[in-house]
């Protein structure tokens, strides 16, 4: 039996996603594209790799890209204005194809939905400030580090954070390696700390060299959750267009 309070926060769980479809959730899909325009004019997509020259010269353009975008824990500190800029450009640099299509899926995936219910300029802030303060963090704990990071990691698990607060019970697809890979249907409050849980295991063991940023997942997923936390631990209205019943299955 589902009382009054669970119908509900099915229906507005459902409003909410059907107006992320209904608006597009433009700063989602705008984030994904740009993304993908910035990926594919850099040295690192493959394509124009011939205007190099040779193997090396497209290595060093490649080494350039990741030092004047990317931050560099040990330049941080020295609060030069460059190094100040990098946690924010390091946002939208990718080392890889599966680096950069592992993040936009996971923000197409649970990015539209806090869009909606945070609001366009908002979310917009929120992903870019959680995501700089999450490359701080790693930096801070790796301050002698030389390996530059880069990667929307760290505000796409902010994003992820906010949902588990905005949205615990809404069921996402998801593949988890021990059941096959099988597209399964999960509350998301379970993909989502089963997920931080993985990071936070990963992180223990984790140096500061060359590899996944577990530090800076962990941290930005902590700064999601607390900001949706404080900023809607009151129960703010959640204002989107009326629809009837609830497309949640």
């Amino acid at each position: 039996m589902i009382d009054g309070r669970q119908a509900d926060w099915r229906t507005t769980a459902g409003r909410i996603r059907d107006a992320a479809a209904s608006s597009g959730a433009p700063v989602t899909y705008g984030l994904i594209a740009v993304c993908g325009v910035i990926f594919l004019i850099s040295p690192l997509s493959g394509f124009g790799g011939a205007a190099y020259g040779s193997e090396d010269a497209l290595l060093a353009a490649q080494a350039r890209y990741f030092e004047r975008w990317g931050v560099i824990p040990a330049d941080l500190w020295e609060g030069s204005t460059h190094a100040l800029i990098t946690p924010f450009t390091a946002l939208f640099v990718h080392g890889s194809w599966l680096h950069l299509l592992g993040n936009l899926l996971f923000l197409y995936v649970f990015g539209a939905m806090a869009e909606e219910r945070m609001g366009r300029v908002r979310f917009a802030l929120f992903y870019v400030g959680c995501g700089y303060v999450a490359l701080v963090c790693y930096a801070a704990a790796h301050a002698d580090s030389g390996q530059t990071l880069v990667g929307a990691s760290g505000a796409i698990s902010a994003v992820l954070g906010a949902f588990l607060y905005l949205f615990p019970r809404t069921r996402v697809t998801s593949l988890f390696p021990f059941l096959f890979f099988l597209p399964l249907r999960f509350p998301a409050w379970i993909v989502l700390v089963f997920w931080f849980g993985l990071q936070w295991a990963a992180a223990q063991g984790a140096g500061s060299g060359p590899g996944v940023a577990y530090l800076a997942h962990v941290a930005g997923f902590a700064a999601g959750f607390l900001y949706a936390w404080v900023g809607y631990r009151g129960g703010a209205r959640v204002k989107v267009p009326a629809t009837e019943g609830d497309s949640q299955p």
